[in-house]
């Protein structure tokens, strides 16, 4: 199967090659000719299974460049996943001159106006600003034809329930729906049966992303000498570009501090930090100029960095899903990754849902401290 089967076209088919994306990923193939032809989509897929692709494609595919209204609205929990969704997009638009806006907090919403004034055709954006630009009555969804939900378990998550309904007060009711989530749980699953047509499921196995390229090992540890565990293990792996995730914003800025004081090339990323920081430290991060990123699982949500080859768990995620979604972002393409868990004896129980979930006992790693 290619993506020329799927019934893309031939200049996007190019793009996607010269990106070196050559063959479609099992969401990709389940999805993409479903939505071209019209249908709602619930999909479950983690991060790292090419799902933003999965709607992008068909949504370019299904778009007239010469209807004027906005056709297609992807909304996103964060700010980064935002950025991320429309710097993919921007590549695709090489192959079909798409009018895009994306619309999130931290843009100047005066220059979105004024861009708003010409005609557009996709708009990509955070829960909050889109409901700032439709209460300004600068937004026109009334002849939208597509709507994806994107990680809609963490916009759920995240409390934009009634923001969500919000938006769907002024959309269409004849209108395709598409629901992106990693889980599946009751709450993604009433939302999404209230506004949908008979959709059509698409679940992507957690083996495909977790399990195949990736090492998984374990360091016990005490919370007191867990820092100087992880500089252990960090001075004998010294990764090309890793992340580290910790469990909350003071967590994150403890050992950030912590890091640099020793020497350690990182940066940190929580909700806390401005905006254009944040924008400036991923771009730093993507471009392989910091060597380690720090982060809170939301402000990481939905990252898809080429090049992350390890993946430490400073803290243990409060969740099966959480973990799976960390050590997803490693293993990209192919490529081998690695990750590290670092526990203290009060994580052991979590540490038993893990490995029974996946499956695996996962390995210890010894250090010298």
């Amino acid at each position: 199967m290619n993506f020329k089967n799927l019934g893309i076209n031939e200049d996007i088919v190019n793009i996607l090659n010269r990106n070196g994306i050559k063959t479609p990923t099992p969401v990709q193939e389940q999805s993409i000719e479903l939505i071209k032809t019209g249908n709602d989509v619930i999909a479950q897929a983690q991060t790292g299974t090419g799902k933003t692709l999965a709607f992008l494609l068909p949504i370019f595919e299904n778009i007239d460049l010469n209807n004027n209204n906005i056709q297609a609205l992807i909304i996103s929990p964060t700010r980064e996943l935002a950025i991320q969704i429309t710097e993919e997009a921007m590549k695709l638009k090489e192959g079909k001159d798409v009018n895009i806006l994306a619309a999130y907090g931290g843009k100047d919403i005066s220059s979105q106006l004024k861009k708003l004034k010409g005609n557009l055709h996709l708009i990509i954006a955070t829960p909050g600003r889109l409901i700032d630009h439709i209460m300004r009555k600068t937004i026109d969804l009334s002849k939208l034809k597509t709507l994806v939900l994107d990680e809609a378990d963490e916009m759920l998550f995240m409390g934009f329930k009634n923001d969500i309904e919000s938006i769907m007060s002024v959309i269409p009711k004849k209108r395709q729906m598409l629901c992106f989530s990693a889980t599946m749980d009751s709450q993604v699953k009433k939302l999404a049966y209230r506004y949908m047509k008979d959709p059509s499921v698409v679940t992507v196995a957690k083996a495909d992303v977790t399990l195949d390229n990736i090492v998984q090992e374990v360091v016990e540890t005490t919370d007191r000498h867990k820092q100087d565990a992880l500089c252990s293990v960090l001075n004998e792996d010294n990764p090309f570009m890793a992340i580290i995730f910790c469990r909350t914003k003071v967590r994150v800025d403890k050992l950030e501090e912590g890091l640099h004081q020793r020497g350690f090339n990182c940066a940190k990323l929580h909700s806390d930090i401005q905006q254009s920081k944040r924008e400036r430290i991923m771009k730093s991060f993507r471009n392989a100029d910091i060597q380690y990123l720090i982060a809170t699982d939301v402000a990481a949500r939905g990252l898809d960095v080429s090049g992350v080859s390890h993946i430490y768990n400073y803290d243990i995620p409060e969740s099966v899903e959480s973990y799976v979604h960390r050590i997803g972002r490693c293993g990209r393409a192919g490529e081998k990754g690695y990750t590290c868990l670092f526990i203290d004896p009060k994580n052991e129980r979590m540490l038993d849902e893990i490995e029974k979930t996946i499956k695996l006992s996962i390995p210890k790693r010894t250090i010298n401290i």
